[in-house]
């Protein structure tokens, strides 16, 4: 018996060599590349259930320029984001509803989508921003932006009650309900 609790020690060690050796061998990369850490980027700058989020760089002989090319192709990736969000919120929403001329109210809603993704993002949020100067002298900007999507559901409420003929069939707890579980599958 004390021979057995001996070697516990003893094989827990060799265990646990083992699942170090395991992690790094995992971690190797192949021959010839190396791991790049981009700022403003990784998985605290991705969209999830509360917000909208995007990142991107923008690279130029100016510093302001730089940042504008950055903050441009960030917005840019945000105004995809939702607008491919909020088509499949407006189907799901649309397929759950009797409406009549459904095609119209399509429609209506591809407009009305167009027109709060351009007035939200005014308000988007800078929630990371890193620059620097490169060994040949250009200016890198890395941005991260989000948008807060209560805000954007709000906003969709307000023009979606101001739309007389969407009004009629519009059912904002039902719409919300129908976006939030779309946003849901950004929580994983």
């Amino acid at each position: 018996m004390k021979k057995l609790s001996a070697s516990i020690p003893l094989m827990l060690v060799a265990l646990a060599a083992l699942y170090v050796a395991g992690c790094k061998s995992k971690a190797a990369l192949p021959k010839g590349e190396e791991e790049v850490n981009i700022p403003c980027s990784g998985s605290e700058y991705f969209t999830n259930n509360k917000f909208f989020r995007a990142n991107s760089l923008g690279e130029s002989m100016d510093l302001a320029a730089s940042k504008k090319k950055a903050l441009a192709n960030a917005r840019g990736e945000l105004a995809a984001s939702i607008q491919t969000t909020v088509k499949a919120v407006t189907d799901n929403y649309l397929n759950s509803r009797e409406m009549n001329n459904k095609e119209e109210i399509e429609e209506r809603f591809e407009q009305l989508n167009r027109e709060v993704v351009n007035q939200k993002l005014q308000g988007i949020k800078t929630i990371c921003e890193k620059q620097v100067k490169t060994s040949d002298g250009t200016y890198k900007t890395y941005i991260a932006i989000e948008l807060s999507a209560d805000d954007l559901v709000a906003s969709y409420n307000e023009r979606l009650s101001k739309d007389e003929r969407l009004r009629i069939d519009y059912d904002y707890e039902k719409f919300k309900e129908t976006f939030e579980k779309e946003m849901e599958k950004f929580a994983n």
